[in-house]
């Protein structure tokens, strides 16, 4: 018969044992020869047993059956007014196996100090304080939860969400299931403004802005690693993304932000959310949203998003990144720039990159979706490039310091008026088939520049 938790007899052996790693060599032999499935050896020797129960944690502090129980006794005490919002936070606590992955209902006076940020496509971003903070761990001594204490955070008010349909509501779980990832906006929970009944999202507050604001304040200042280690970082939490077989669907500069208590690092956010939130799945699945410039041609002309889309997104990041100005920032996001993508049209760069840069950048942006690459290459490509040094790095760096700069850091340019960089409904009809790639049109002035000492062909991740 299976092990399936400890036994009396078991635990009465190891009583005495302090941590896994504290044991001497008899001892933990003893563990091995008692405790025969491996999850809970395994669960044993990372986190211990469980206060409560005797049983091996789940997580650092965390047993997922007791603190389900602790969170279904609470179910009575609260509700958002909405029976299918209350299940989705019910569901997230009972299955939690850490503290990531659990959503609260915070009710609204848990949230101080609100000040407006930005409006984006489908709502209102502001940031705030939350009175207590997130759950840390159950304390058995007392009898209920641990906080982390009054902490600064971002909300997300949803337009014309008191009616949110429960295909959005899977969005958000979605991206609850990235929650273990650092490389994704952590949500916390979900509230109520009071005044318009619109559900507002609690999600970590980035106080670096997203990689937009950061490219026009800071691009002037950013060296080739800067840019390699912010591709390298994004290109992570795709490939996380992708792992867990999702798409994000409106990935652009604006839904990638810089935390502070990760180095500054970029981290993906609204994963599956820059659509209406009282929309059905029928409607849903005939209308595209999203930031014309970064949509790929497939999705233009009505495809279903898939994700190599999101790989040709993350092509015109890279475009971004290394040129420093939003694509196509100059023309109006209308629907004649959504037939020039259609045939080929792809972003130029105004400036020398290295050829392996510029090779990368195409592959991405291929019209044949078969040729893209997949997120997991892109990551260990830019991997390796930021853990190798390589003398084109500072061959490229000392020609375009011979370029005229500026003192400031920050970037000067003017956008078109009709140039929209935020989510919203691409109605275009007529589109022309997209062209391969012997159709696109790229920038006309790279010189060729091999990285010597630099092999990524025997890399053996998917392509």
């Amino acid at each position: 018969m299976e092990q399936t938790y400890l036994s009396d007899n078991i635990l009465e052996q190891i009583k005495d044992f302090g941590y896994y790693n504290s044991l001497n060599e008899e001892q933990k032999l003893l563990i091995d020869k008692l405790i025969l499935n491996e999850e809970l050896k395994e669960r044993y020797k990372m986190y211990d047993l469980c206060k409560e129960c005797k049983q091996p944690n789940t997580s650092n502090d965390w047993c997922q059956l007791c603190n389900a129980k602790h969170f279904q006794q609470n179910f009575k005490n609260w509700t958002s007014g909405n029976p299918n919002v209350d299940k989705l936070i019910q569901k997230s606590q009972i299955d939690a196996k850490n503290n990531n992955k659990i959503l609260e209902w915070i009710e609204y006076d848990r949230i101080e100090n609100i000040e407006y940020i930005t409006k984006g496509g489908f709502g209102t971003i502001y940031k705030a304080i939350w009175k207590k903070g997130w759950i840390s761990r159950w304390n058995y001594k007392i009898n209920q939860w641990d906080r982390t204490g009054n902490m600064v955070v971002a909300l997300k008010s949803l337009n014309n969400s008191k009616d949110i349909t429960m295909e959005f509501l899977n969005e958000i779980n979605s991206h609850l299931k990235m929650s273990n990832s650092y490389r994704i906006i952590r949500f916390y929970g979900i509230t109520k403004d009071p005044k318009t009944n619109d559900f507002m999202i609690i999600m970590d507050y980035a106080p670096g802005g997203n990689l937009r604001q950061k490219l026009n304040r800071d691009f002037n200042s950013l060296d080739w690693k800067d840019k390699i280690f912010t591709l390298r970082e994004i290109a992570r939490g795709l490939y996380d993304i992708h792992k867990e077989g999702l798409t994000h669907q409106d990935f652009h500069s604006g839904n990638i932000l810089n935390l502070e208590y990760f180095g500054n690092s970029p981290c993906i956010t609204d994963l599956g959310l820059s659509k209406p939130a009282n929309e059905n799945f029928e409607k849903r699945d005939k209308e595209i949203y999203g930031v014309l410039p970064y949509v790929a041609p497939e999705v233009l002309r009505g495809k279903k998003y898939t994700q190599k889309s999101d790989v040709y997104s993350f092509g015109i990041i890279i475009y971004e990144v290394f040129n420093g100005l939003p694509p196509y920032y100059d023309m109006p996001h209308d629907e004649f720039l959504a037939i020039k993508i259609c045939q080929g049209l792809r972003p130029r760069f105004n400036i020398k990159v290295p050829q392996l840069i510029d090779d990368i950048f195409k592959k991405c942006v291929v019209a044949d979706i078969l040729k893209r690459p997949t997120a997991e290459y892109l990551y260990a490509t830019f991997d390796q490039w930021w853990n190798e040094i390589y003398k084109q790095n500072e061959e490229v760096d000392e020609y375009n310091k011979k370029l005229p700069t500026l003192v400031n850091t920050e970037l000067m340019y003017t956008t078109h008026p009709q140039a929209i960089y935020t989510s919203r409904l691409l109605n275009f009809n007529n589109l022309l088939e997209q062209k391969n790639e012997k159709n696109a049109v790229y920038s006309e002035s790279i010189e060729p520049i091999d990285f010597t000492q630099l092999n990524i062909i025997n890399f053996q991740g998917k392509y």
